[in-house]
């Protein structure tokens, strides 16, 4: 799991300083619409997979969407402490409303 902060960390940077030989920088240059158009495109060929039922290929395809959505989330400055926060709070309400 620490990769993925790494992976973050990376896409960041590579946002700050774009490189042409970098295909981080080259989607982010394309703009929210195409990165969004690649998550959308991602998120398909995943559920497609996991009908498919091949491991291999559903890891394939949610390390394409995670990588896509990182991409997505660094471009508009949401950072994946912010989304796990969400997701913690969500957590802490539903847990504290079924007591």
């Amino acid at each position: 799991m620490d990769f993925i902060g790494q992976l973050e960390a990376i896409v960041l940077e590579r946002l700050k300083k774009p490189d042409n030989n970098s295909y981080t920088a080259r989607l982010a240059a394309a703009g929210t619409k195409r990165i969004a158009q690649k998550v959308g495109e991602e998120g398909v060929e995943l559920a497609l997979a996991a009908v498919s039922g091949d491991p291999e290929e559903i890891t394939d395809e949610a390390a394409d969407l995670m990588y896509h959505l990182i991409v997505l989330l660094a471009a508009k400055g949401v950072s994946l402490a912010d989304v796990a926060k969400r997701l913690q709070a969500r957590h802490a309400d539903r847990s504290s409303s079924v007591c």
